[in-house]
């Protein structure tokens, strides 16, 4: 599976953007669970949400919890990461990845559990 990241860009403190990641390739896409990790200037890559291969459980971390909300449509081959009240310290670039499983409900929080990556889109969020 391609995954291809959407959706970034420059917004003020305390603005919204919304993040799409399409996946594209001879892939079943309810087949896999997906996630979403950010690297900051200077800082590993570290983990932001996951979502489960049939939406019904969502996994945060907890700079983001209660801002951030992970959602996926299936019939769209599209997951997608909308940022609410966004902070100086959200600026990095995102990316999205997928696992293929056969677990319908579980996430996965950590980078090595994924195999396939998408390319990044930049989040930068002034002050």
């Amino acid at each position: 599976v391609q995954l291809q990241a959407s959706g970034g860009g420059l917004v003020q403190a305390g603005g919204s953007l919304r993040l799409s990641c399409a996946a594209s390739g001879r892939t079943s896409f309810s087949s896999y669970r997906l996630g979403w990790f950010r690297q900051g200037p200077g800082k590993e890559r570290e983990f932001v949400a996951a979502i489960s291969r049939i939406g019904d459980s969502t996994y945060y971390a907890d700079s983001v919890k209660g801002r951030f909300t992970i959602s996926r449509d299936n019939a769209k081959n599209t997951v997608n990461l909308q940022m609410n009240s966004l902070k100086p310290e959200d600026t990095a670039v995102y990316y999205c990845a997928a696992d293929r499983t056969s677990y319908a409900s579980t996430y996965a929080r950590t980078q090595y559990e994924y195999e396939y990556w998408g390319h990044g889109t930049q989040v930068t969020v002034s002050s």
